[in-house]
């Protein structure tokens, strides 16, 4: 293989490899302010996640996960395509997200965003 082509060949890897590491990102390792973990083991982790008014995260990826609300809340939800939605949760809400996500959290509404996150290391409910 020419030196050129092999050249451009390892680029396009690493660039698919620093990628797939940049949507892979731990809520907890790259947003400890807003990412608490009160409980782990081998088959869960509970994270209390809290954004008050005008903050916001940077992108991540959770596994499947249970979501149960603290507090009356909402944030809009960035993803990865560019696109926006948005993610309100009430008190005492339970969601249920069935695969992966990845995305980074905005909370500009004018009340804290309050939340408990049980993301699921087993496998995705049914």
């Amino acid at each position: 293989m020419p030196f050129q082509l092999r050249s451009t060949v390892i680029a396009a890897f690493a660039f698919s490899v620093f990628m797939a590491a940049a949507h892979a990102q731990d809520p907890v390792a790259v947003d400890p302010a807003h990412h608490k973990v009160e409980f782990e083991n081998d088959q869960l982790r509970v994270i209390h996640v809290v954004f008050p008014p005008g903050e916001s995260s940077v992108m991540h990826t959770h596994p499947c996960l249970i979501a149960i609300g603290v507090a009356d809340g909402e944030l809009t939800f960035r993803l990865p395509d560019g696109s926006t939605r948005p993610a309100p949760i009430h008190r005492g809400e339970v969601i249920v997200v069935r695969q992966p996500i990845t995305h980074n959290p905005v909370n500009n509404a004018g009340t804290t965003h309050d939340v408990m996150v049980v993301e699921l290391k087993t496998g995705c409910p049914k």
